[in-house]
């Protein structure tokens, strides 16, 4: 790596700190934290910890999008929890952190280029807030323009999947260990398929720029639609704010009109 991308690498995760930063603020003592997946999140939790260790909070659990999360947040100190794992109920998730591969004006994101799409879905939809938190890199104005949208699907008969979703106008690339959803070449050669928490497959789904909010609602519902598919990466109407860290500092977006 030469020294400019060193230099941009180290100003991106400097970014998605203060976005992680401004975000933890609004965590208060006795809340249930949904924990997202990603390297901004990830920046999120660790914050959460040091302020547990530290007494600015007491008595927060968090609720992991993955094994990784997990595994991150048991490292930092944070207390787990889950969605029906409480025998004295299931937890309300008070607020959850997370981040994003791409943002739209209505604050629509794609989300799932860490392959944790289903758990972050579930806890989003759970969530009584839910606060994204990005770089200056993922505000787009049309989601598909930078990111395609990774599909969950079961292993068993996934060619059929993605034959469907290439019927509703994608380029379907089955990820493979070691790819990204933008660069599937990273994989080394005969990976096998990368495998969710769940033991699913993900397709990314090649659209090119989606639309506004009614295209982004049909074409999702095309996909739930198909038997097969498990969870897509579009998250529609589930972000309550989004913060966005770069060289000007921080931004707050709302949903456009």
């Amino acid at each position: 790596m030469t020294t400019a991308v060193s230099e941009i690498a180290a100003d991106r995760d400097s970014y998605k700190r203060l976005a992680a930063e401004r975000a933890v603020q609004y965590v208060d003592s006795g809340m249930v934290v949904g924990l997202g997946a990603g390297t901004t999140a990830a920046h999120a939790t660790r914050l959460i910890g040091a302020m547990l260790a530290g007494g600015r909070l007491r008595d927060v659990r968090g609720v992991p999008c993955s094994r990784t999360v997990a595994a991150l947040a048991r490292a930092c100190g944070v207390p787990l929890t889950g969605l029906g794992d409480d025998p004295a109920g299931e937890p309300v998730i008070d607020l959850t952190i997370d981040g994003a591969d791409e943002v739209d004006p209505h604050l629509n994101v794609i989300k799932g280029g860490g392959g944790a799409l289903l758990h972050e879905k579930i806890v989003a939809q759970a969530s009584r807030r839910e606060v994204i938190v990005v770089d200056e890199e993922k505000p787009s104005p049309v989601l598909g323009t930078r990111w395609p949208v990774p599909v969950e699907v079961a292993a068993f008969g996934w060619r059929s999947q993605a034959r469907y979703l290439e019927s509703l106008g994608a380029r379907a690339v089955l990820r493979l260990e070691g790819a990204t959803a933008l660069d599937a070449s990273a994989a080394a050669p005969g990976a096998p398929p990368y495998r969710t928490d769940e033991g699913n497959l993900i397709l990314d789904c090649h659209f090119g720029p989606l639309g506004g909010p009614s295209q982004l609602a049909a074409l999702a519902a095309r996909i739930d639609a198909r038997a097969g598919v498990v969870a897509h990466g579009l998250f529609l109407g589930l972000a309550s704010e989004v913060i966005v860290a770069g060289r000007g500092g921080l931004r707050h977006l709302s949903p456009a009109p």
